[in-house]
């Protein structure tokens, strides 16, 4: 028996999580708020200050997301399916556009800033359009996605057409992202586990050249992130001991600041102290830190435990499927998110090297947010194909259903 209806304990826990991160931003963006509105004053584009800004903007994303979630939601999945390499193709094109019209924000051009248009960053909605497109491929090629050159070859062909992209930008944080995923998703359509190893090792000396590279090539992207890793490895109590402000350590020494000093009950919500100016972007890599710091062991066992339940309904939609690009669809939608979560929770606990990866539906954020309401509606859509069959005359009277296992 096919089920008719989205997962709608699924939309419940993401409309809670996203809940969740809209009341944490009001929260953890007084002064980030004050100090951007401040600037905006002294410009004479504003009349006075307010704190809070970005959680106006944050409603405004929300509702935009919300509106994109339901609306991928009503479509059946097969569109995603019949015009997948049009979607994938406009997707690359959008993200080439970095290049032309792009702005550069820590040495990096990942942002299109047109006069009188939101910000968005091409690389969030990339990474659903490359998820679309590969899922189209192993349903395509599942004969011979373990052959050489019709499957493994071209396969990652598309992986590398966006991580050339993301090079050049550069964006190695996406990379860390999209990489695991698209291993992943060639490992579960069954891919020759010999090429599997081979691009786990050709990802580990890719890795290992941009930190080596970025050894001498001083403020640079990959300078960046080579600082980052040899701070990962250095001593958390001479970081948090050091007493200077402009040292290279100060952003892991504040969050680490606002890691411990929550205790076991935390200082109570809106009682931050890092947010005021301490812990810099607080509302985007750093939200975590301070979630912690004000609810500390209760708000950050809920927010993982939510993680995890949504987790566990995507894995039971991409189980719960017949057709094998509903099924990788959903999967890499899943491993796509579980893996920028467990990122983002990572640095914040100081297990991962810094990277510049927000936290799924609760940092702030409109390109990030809207790309994830729009794999969640396409999910969504899926979950309405899940195979249930009636487990007794209970069931069938009351038109209850189990997942097929």
């Amino acid at each position: 028996m096919q089920k008719k209806s989205i997962d709608t304990t699924l939309m419940f826990l993401i409309l809670a999580l996203v809940i969740f991160g809209m009341v944490m931003i009001s929260s953890v963006s007084v002064y980030s708020s004050f100090k951007i509105t401040s600037r905006m004053v002294a410009a004479g584009s504003m009349n006075e200050t307010t704190n809070h800004f970005y959680f106006a903007r944050n409603i405004m994303h929300v509702s935009m997301g919300i509106l994109m979630m339901v609306i991928c939601s009503k479509i059946s999945y097969h569109f995603f399916e019949k015009f997948a390499r049009h979607i994938f193709v406009a997707w690359l094109v959008f993200l080439s556009m970095v290049f032309i019209i792009g702005t550069e924000y820590n040495w990096a051009k990942w942002w299109i800033d047109i006069p009188w248009l939101p910000s968005l960053q091409p690389v969030e909605f990339m990474k659903i359009g490359l998820i679309i497109m590969l899922a189209y491929f192993l349903k395509k090629r599942r004969a011979m996605i373990a052959d050489t050159y019709m499957g493994f070859m071209p396969y990652f062909l598309y992986v590398w057409l966006v991580f050339l992209l993301l090079i050049f930008q550069p964006d190695f944080w996406s990379i860390l992202i999209l990489a695991p995923v698209s291993i992943a998703l060639y490992f579960v359509g069954w891919g020759n586990i010999r090429y599997i190893l081979i691009a786990i090792v050709i990802a580990f000396i890719g890795a290992s050249s941009v930190y080596g590279i970025g050894k001498f090539v001083p403020q640079t992207g990959v300078w960046y992130i080579s600082q980052r890793i040899d701070n990962f490895f250095r001593d958390s109590h001479d970081i948090v001991e050091s007493n200077n402000r402009d040292d290279k350590d100060y952003q892991m020494k504040q969050w680490l600041i606002a890691i411990g000093s929550g205790w076991f009950f935390g200082l109570g919500f809106w009682k931050s102290i890092q947010k005021f100016g301490y812990l810099p972007e607080v509302q985007w890599d750093f939200i975590f830190s301070v979630i912690v710091e004000e609810l500390w062991f209760f708000g950050a066992i809920i927010l993982i435990t939510m993680y995890l339940m949504i987790t566990y309904r995507w894995f039971l939609i991409a189980r719960s499927v017949k057709d094998p690009f509903a099924r990788y669809l959903a999967l890499g939608i899943t491993i796509w998110i579980l893996i920028q979560a467990s990122i983002n929770i990572g640095v914040n606990l100081n297990i991962v090297p810094l990277t510049g990866v927000t936290l799924p539906f609760v940092s702030y954020g409109g390109s990030s947010l809207f790309a994830l309401m729009i794999g969640v509606g396409i999910l969504l859509s899926i979950s309405r194909h899940m195979e249930y069959k009636p487990q007794n005359l209970s069931d069938i009277l009351h038109a209850k259903r189990k997942v097929i296992y």
